[in-house]
């Protein structure tokens, strides 16, 4: 017995020798870890100095600038401030906007550190009189408030938000209206296109105040095309961003060109102008006018086009209560049929319409006026999902007529807006009698669908004149004929020309905004569209794609929520303390596990 008992010991002296060796290796082993951890993470910092990234791992890129907006942050050269108005004790909603507009511009100064912006609360002041002079303050410069009604500690109070900002870069300033109101949208929906439409909106004022040269435009005259003060409101708004122009044809090649010398033996003729806007001729164009403008899309210029079909209007219902609609041959039918679009001669009714005041009985000695829809004026609500109509508030219409696509190959057409699927079309001559308010629908008769009333064209067209007999004008050899587009071009046909027609106040004949109706006091989203389809036609940047966004709503289904809400609380309550003591039990175990001392 006492032979071995040295060898016991030397063996106990080896365990604890190996013991001791084993702490030794994981100490060094947790010392070269931590070393290389320190490493790296500054070799990552000093990479990350030169080298700029960010990640965005939401499904639809929500924090992901598009490349046009990096470029326009580039080429700021000076402070950019935002004074956002979006501050204080907000709703729910309003504080979800006011928080992704925060991110949004934490965004942009990633990308410029010309970027600054500060939040402030419109109604903080005190004082009642001096917060109504600021509110007059911000809507003189173009923000539009939302009066809303809350309730606190039971007691229902009035709340004033502007979800705007201002903003200034050298000298200059411009409004941002960050809440696109829709008209029939829940708030989750209109909050959620607020949004997507963020980017979009901060971006474009970025550009508005950045960029040096405008592109040029023009609005047509000379064929009874709506006058310079029916549409003033969108010809100011144009303006902030391109430099607009009234011209007529007039059979002059250099009303829509200009003569670059050359090397060549004829000089180069070129567009004055990025696009031209046709607003709802009355007369015929001739021949020769008419080429001039098919020439000009063959040198890539593009074209809105807002053609009455038929026509009708609203003054002789005003005298007489009755009026014909009849056929409006303003001689660009063929033009059109050639590039893709058939105009049809008939006026669509809807029963989703504006309503107008009609006269219903008398009270005392003052008339008495309903408002009942009036199915010749169809409420358009954009469906599909395309950059120039996303997120749009409805678009009120006069008098539409339908359009078909015809066959026309290599041009890409896509329908923007439509009428509701309870439609009816009427052929020209039309009978319109505003009898027909007073008497019941047959919602029998509304059974044609939905109607196309805006198309977009877009791709390399060809000649109108390319198997015809060319106008005189075209015999010149230095205009240059070209039977098909040198590049690809766009543009849009929608077959009603008051879409671009502002309102005049009833009484004292001043000038409306466009889209908003004196009658009812909404505000339709015309303007918008027209912004929008201009700055399709026109941007080179692809800034506009940016609303082709979608970010979709993930709500919560609220008949479950009332149902198992003790459950759903208890869960989220419980669940990540249970999970925090299983892993915090199980680390417990394996360490005790790991580092036991073994028995002798």
């Amino acid at each position: 017995m006492n032979t071995k008992l040295p060898s016991l010991i030397g063996e106990g002296q080896g365990v604890g020798l190996t013991m001791t060796n084993k702490r030794k290796n994981i100490k060094r082993s947790n010392i070269i870890q931590l070393v290389l951890a320190v490493v790296v993470i500054v070799l990552v910092n000093i990479i990350s100095s030169f080298v700029f990234t960010r990640v965005d791992l939401t499904a639809e890129k929500r924090y992901s600038l598009s490349p046009a907006t990096k470029q326009l942050l580039k080429n700021i050269h000076d402070v950019m401030f935002f004074k956002v108005y979006l501050e204080g004790d907000l709703p729910p909603g309003f504080k979800r906007l006011s928080n992704e507009t925060r991110e949004m511009l934490d965004e942009f100064r990633a990308y410029s550190d010309k970027i600054q912006y500060e939040f402030v609360n419109p109604s903080a002041n005190p004082n009642a009189r001096e917060r109504t002079d600021a509110y007059k303050l911000l809507v003189e410069r173009g923000l539009q408030p939302t009066d809303l009604r809350v309730n606190k500690k039971g007691q229902a109070s009035e709340l004033i938000i502007f979800p705007g900002a201002i903003v200034t870069y050298r000298g200059a300033d411009v409004p941002v209206q960050l809440l696109m109101t829709q008209l029939g949208q829940n708030s989750d929906k209109v909050l959620n296109n607020s949004i997507q439409s963020m980017e979009y909106n901060l971006a474009s004022a970025i550009r508005q105040l950045s960029v040096p040269v405008k592109p040029r435009i023009a609005f047509i005259e000379g064929q009874g095309e709506l006058s310079k003060m029916e549409t003033v409101d969108i010809h100011n708004a144009l303006s902030d961003f391109y430099a607009v122009d009234h011209i007529t044809l007039n059979h002059k090649i250099n009303s829509l060109t200009v003569r670059l010398k050359s090397d060549s033996a004829h000089d180069k003729l070129v567009n004055k102008y990025h696009a031209i806007i046709i607003a709802k001729p009355t007369t015929p164009y001739d021949e020769k006018d008419k080429f001039l403008i098919d020439q000009f899309i063959m040198r890539g210029g593009k074209v809105l086009w807002l053609i009455d079909p038929v026509f009708a209007t609203m003054d002789s219902l005003k005298k007489y209560n009755a009026t014909m609609g009849i056929s409006n041959d303003v001689n660009l039918d063929d033009m059109l049929f050639n590039y893709g679009v058939r105009m049809n001669t008939n006026l669509v009714q809807d029963i989703n319409a504006l309503p107008i005041p009609v006269k219903t009985g008398q009270v005392g000695n003052q008339p008495h006026f309903d408002f009942l829809p009036w199915y010749f004026f169809p409420i358009l609500t954009p469906v599909i999902n395309h950059p120039i109509v996303n997120g749009l508030n409805a678009i009120k219409t006069e008098f539409i007529s339908s359009l078909d696509t015809v066959e026309s190959p290599g041009i890409k057409k896509t329908i923007l807006l439509t009428t509701s699927p309870y439609s009816r079309i009427l052929n020209a001559p039309v009978y319109i009698d505003l009898e027909v308010l007073k008497q019941q629908v047959d919602e029998r008769l509304y059974n044609k669908g939905p109607q196309p009333v805006a198309i977009l064209l877009e791709g390399k067209f060809k000649s109108a004149f390319q198997f015809r007999l060319a106008p005189d004008i075209a015999t010149n050899n230095d205009l240059g004929f070209l039977e098909k587009s040198v590049k690809p071009s766009k543009m849009v046909v929608i077959s009603d020309g008051d879409i671009i027609k502002n309102q005049f106040h009833y009484s004292q004949g001043y000038p409306l905004p466009l889209g908003y109706d004196q009658y009812t006091q909404q505000t339709f989203g015309n303007k918008d569209l027209i912004m929008n389809v201009m700055n399709y036609l026109c941007d080179d940047s692809g800034l506009i794609a940016v609303r082709s966004r979608e970010l979709k709503l993930r709500l919560l289904d609220r008949t479950i929520i009332d149902k198992q809400r003790l459950f759903w609380q208890l869960l989220n309550t419980l669940l990540p303390i249970v999970l925090i003591m299983v892993f915090g039990i199980s680390k417990f175990l394996v360490r005790k596990k790991k580092y036991a001392q073994p028995a002798i």
